[in-house]
């Protein structure tokens, strides 16, 4: 047998072989880092409109629930719902024009997804920024290496609420027990616990090592490395 035919052999018995078939990832803090841009352009939209705008740090707290999480958490608490509803559309019209002045992925995540693929291992994004957005930054920043991608739409309830992931398990059809949900905060191992799946928390992202662990994480990964040990081990 020739060396080549003997990888190809030794990868699909690889794959086969592998707990998980599929890992499904969070994007922001997770695959990349968007917190500036994010920051940014919320507090665009909050000086447009009159009010006080906040450090960047800030925004690791304020980001991870959606857009409307994120403007309610940025602007006082008394406001109406008409101001939230104007913030929002201001700051979506300058995060449209500005969500990759400062975005970029992670060091060591497109070779992370690059060995995933290689061994056989399906990937998927599951966010809850709008799917335009979403979308967009994927497939800027990663084209079309992942089988599944989906932000925050309509038909499904934002994360820790699990459809967005039984419905990527069933278009590719992979059960819970061969899924690992991979993020970056507590709403993404909750996600995984209420979908039936393992979780993977990556301790680069926004939130802290400890919020991970309290919010029953499986694994812990300090660099991306680390994910497709534990995937493939």
């Amino acid at each position: 047998m020739c060396y080549y035919k003997m990888y190809v052999y030794l990868e699909i018995e690889k794959s086969n072989s592998m707990r998980y078939k599929l890992a499904v990832f969070d994007l922001d803090g997770t695959l990349v880092d968007s917190l500036a841009d994010l920051g940014n352009a919320c507090n665009a939209a909050l000086a447009k409109h009159g009010f006080q705008t906040h450090e960047t740090e800030k925004y690791r707290y304020f980001v991870g629930d959606g857009v409307p999480m994120l403007i309610r958490r940025a602007l006082p608490q008394d406001v109406s719902d008409e101001v939230r509803e104007a913030v929002h559309a201001s700051f979506d019209e300058e995060y449209h024009r500005s969500y990759n002045v400062f975005t970029r992925p992670y060091d060591g995540v497109k070779k992370l997804l690059e060995k995933l693929s290689h061994s056989g291992v399906l990937t998927a994004v599951a966010s809850n920024k709008p799917d335009v957005f979403t979308q967009t930054i994927v497939r800027e920043m990663f084209g079309d290496v992942f089988s599944y991608v989906s932000g925050k739409k309509d038909r499904y309830e934002k994360k820790p609420a699990p459809g967005i992931v039984f419905h990527i398990m069933d278009k590719l059809g992979v059960s819970a027990a061969e899924t690992v949900f991979i993020g970056d905060s507590s709403v993404d191992m909750l996600t995984a616990r209420n979908a039936g799946t393992d979780s993977i928390g990556c301790t680069w992202g926004f939130r802290t090592e400890a919020e991970l662990t309290e919010n029953g994480a499986d694994y812990l990964a300090h660099r991306p490395e680390d994910i497709y040990d534990i995937i493939t081990r």
